[in-house]
């Protein structure tokens, strides 16, 4: 089987990651008998530079035409002075919203070996930690009007949050899809006590529980959520959310894991195209000293073939070597402890990709 994947490099240590993860991706296809074709497409704070804005046209038509889009990360300071609408992260944004990638969904898993990285205490930490983060993604307030003006001698700044019913329906269909091949419950987070999208969201989720009897539903105010995911992350399942709970939310959960480093995510609309990434950003501060941990951005490729693609064989290989490499004791920086190998970023995928 062959394949077109467009790839997104990005800024920071986005370019080394993302090679490392290709690395992998090509393991997998002499191991399976498949072969992927990569087209390049600039965005970010590199595009910026070259071009003069952070999505360039002919980048978004790559990742149309493509079977799905790898992503490293993108932005940095050095484009912090940009206007708002073309900032790195407006590229994104647009890319999201151009693909109708309306569903983010985002593992929060501890692995066995990692536990000494997690910062939650012991006892907390040896109930588990295997649950996902669904995220509307292309609606709520990083999508709505902003605008800032000026009055009384000051200025006042306005960002609307909206959301539709169809936009609730379709991302909590997912969730409970989702559930139904895990532990059967869902975690629905809002602010319903004083947010009217909220209570519209709340509604439809409720609606849509009733398509699912088989799956549990619970309703849970976000800072309410917050403070459980740190207090017993073991309840949870599946979580879905509106788009910036969602944003934060997920992060939280990836940190409990042990490192941001180690969490992939995958962009999902209608079809089978998606966008695949860790969820971390551009780490400008150690960009191209091989210092970045690849497993996150591995893992999202594992992501694509399972998703995208339909190799579930295949994104069971990738995940078994990342777990027989962290078995034998090799670490990048961010989660090294006492005993273990500490490697580059480099060195990480040869050893990932030894194992597949």
């Amino acid at each position: 089987m062959n394949k077109t994947i467009a790839v997104i490099r990005g800024d920071g240590i986005g370019p080394e990651i993302v090679g490392e993860a290709i690395g992998v991706l090509d393991a997998a296809a002499v191991k399976f008998g498949h072969s992927f074709t990569y087209q390049e497409a600039p965005m970010g704070g590199n595009a910026i530079d070259a071009y003069g804005v952070p999505l360039p046209d002919e980048s978004l038509a790559t990742c149309l035409r493509s079977d799905s889009v790898l992503l490293g990360a993108v932005g940095g300071p050095k484009w912090d002075s940009q206007p708002s609408a073309n900032r790195p992260e407006r590229g994104l944004l647009k890319l999201r919203s151009s693909m109708g990638l309306y569903t983010n969904v985002r593992p929060a898993r501890m692995f066995d070996d990692l536990s000494s990285a997690c910062p939650l205490r012991a006892d907390i930490a040896a109930r588990g930690i295997d649950f996902v983060v669904v995220r509307e993604l292309i609606g709520g307030v990083y999508f709505g009007e902003h605008s800032t003006s000026e009055a009384g001698g000051e200025q006042k700044a306005t960002d609307i949050m909206a959301y539709s019913e169809h936009e609730v329906r379709r991302v909590a269909r997912v969730a409970f899809d989702m559930a139904r091949k895990r532990r059967k419950r869902v975690t629905s987070v809002d602010k319903a006590n004083v947010l009217d999208t909220s209570r519209l969201w709340r509604r439809v989720v409720t609606e849509v529980a009733a398509e699912y009897p088989d799956v549990e539903l619970l309703h849970m105010y976000v800072d309410n959520a917050a403070m459980q995911i740190v207090r017993d992350p073991s309840q949870f399942d599946v979580v879905v959310t509106e788009n910036l709970f969602g944003d934060i939310l997920s992060d939280e959960a990836s940190q409990i894991t042990g490192s941001i480093g180690m969490i992939p995510s995958s962009s999902m609309g209608e079809g089978t195209r998606g966008l695949y990434e860790p969820i971390h950003g551009s780490a400008p501060d150690i960009a191209g000293q091989n210092k970045a941990n690849p497993i996150g951005t591995i893992l999202a490729a594992a992501m694509m073939l399972r998703y995208s693609f339909d190799m579930p064989a295949e994104a069971d290989a990738i995940e078994s070597a990342v777990d027989q490499t962290l078995k034998a004791g090799y670490r990048c920086g961010d989660i090294m402890n006492e005993g273990c190998t500490l490697l580059g970023c480099k060195e990480m995928g040869a050893e990932i990709r030894k194992r597949i």
